[in-house]
């Protein structure tokens, strides 16, 4: 639990099409299931302004003026893309984040609440400092300023050998799952290597396996973190309740 805070907040974490949609469908019917409010978002896109950075991150910059200047020769109309630069894409993620912590996730936590989310911080890690061979340190020193600091009480990573998991994508690929089998096998080690570094936060989970059996796991480890958050808030209600 964050310092002022009452809520628990949960990341879910891995390359696309590992199945983290599914599992937080599975905890946020748990949650509910024990009186406690889920709150479910994702990023990018969990606020309305980060709905429009998303469109931008996922599905490229429409370069209107080049559009018109080709109409304008006579030139064949297509939908002409700008490129975001490694470092704009950066700033990009990292606007979305400090908007998403400030309208949904914060308030939600100092409500009390059960904040759930399908991508944070370490998907910046992993797929601009891993994927995009940008700087670790820099993208997370952006993302702590952003967020005021604010990291998840546990997220789990669900973690598949990317070939497997983007065989099960039914959508067109956007600009992330489009960038290569290098790119997302980057992405992955990236995704271990951060666990591997804060293991008191992160969980590995097998999503190879059947979904009732990822979701057996997520639950359990769960569970227990709110038991252990439970029995630690105990003592320091009673200590509040005995201050003259």
């Amino acid at each position: 639990m964050v310092d002022g805070m009452t809520g628990v907040f949960i990341s879910f974490e891995g390359v696309d099409g590992v199945g983290k949609t599914t599992q937080v469908k599975h905890l946020r019917a748990h949650v509910r299931s024990l009186g406690r409010t889920a709150v479910v978002t994702r990023e990018p896109g969990g606020t309305v302004l980060g709905r429009s950075i998303r469109r931008l991150l996922l599905h490229g910059v429409a370069d209107d003026a080049g559009r018109a200047d080709a109409a304008s020769h006579d030139a064949p109309r297509t939908e002409a893309t700008a490129d975001i630069a490694p470092r704009a894409e950066a700033l990009l993620f990292a606007a979305d984040r400090a908007q998403h912590v400030a309208e949904v996730i914060r308030p939600a936590l100092e409500r009390g609440d059960v904040v759930i989310t399908d991508r944070y911080l370490d998907s910046s890690l992993a797929y601009q400092a891993g994927g995009r061979e940008l700087t670790a340190g820099e993208i997370r020193d952006l993302s702590m300023w952003a967020t005021g600091g604010l990291l998840p009480d546990r997220t789990y990573l669900l973690d598949m050998d990317p070939a497997r998991s983007h065989a099960r994508l039914t959508h067109a690929a956007d600009r992330m799952e489009s960038a290569g089998n290098g790119f997302q096998e980057r992405t992955r080690r990236a995704f271990l290597d951060l666990a591997a570094a804060e293991p008191g936060r992160f969980r590995v989970i097998d999503a190879a396996r059947p979904v009732n059996e990822v979701w057996a796991d997520v639950r359990a480890d769960f569970d227990a973190l709110v038991a252990d958050a439970a029995r630690t808030a105990a003592p320091r209600a009673a200590e509040r309740e005995a201050r003259p």
